[in-house]
């Protein structure tokens, strides 16, 4: 049993340090975007074309994928807690929901633009993170509306 609740103490670890890494990391890949766009564009003709719509569409992907993230770490300082079944994490997976379809939105815009192979898979992806964040915010909701319904009950 020692050993088992090591794993979920590494895990757990790792999973938050993974979690604060993507939101800094992403706040700073939102503020250095002009300059990151401006260097790779020599080798990706598109992003001269582009530029300015790049940096916008870009920035604003990204700051809907920060906030995504800060919703994620939100809910695993509830899983520390260990009182995940509350109301707080059925409005993180709604607005993750949002965050997903609107990331989803902002990258459909950008095919107008110029198409990538790979911004059809991004488009998919983040459809189906935002369907199973919603489907998921159900659940928790559900989960609430017992653990309350056990809560009064003893």
């Amino acid at each position: 049993m020692k050993q088992n609740t090591e794993a979920q103490t590494t895990i757990t670890k790792v999973t938050k340090f993974l979690l604060d890494f993507m939101f800094y990391c992403g706040i700073l890949a939102c503020v250095t975007l002009p300059f990151t766009i401006r260097a790779i564009a020599p080798y990706y003709d598109k992003f001269e074309e582009f530029y300015l719509q790049a940096v916008i569409l870009y920035f604003i992907d990204g700051v809907l994928a920060v906030l995504l993230v800060n919703e994620l770490r939100r809910m695993f300082k509830t899983v520390l807690n260990d009182d995940c079944f509350i109301q707080e994490n059925v409005v993180s997976l709604q607005r993750m929901g949002n965050f997903a379809f609107a990331i989803a939105a902002v990258s459909t815009v950008r095919m107008f633009f110029y198409i990538t192979p790979a911004i059809l898979v991004v488009i998919l992806v983040f459809i189906v993170a935002g369907m199973f964040s919603k489907v998921l915010s159900q659940v928790f909701d559900r989960a609430v509306s017992y653990k309350l319904e056990n809560d009064l009950t003893i």
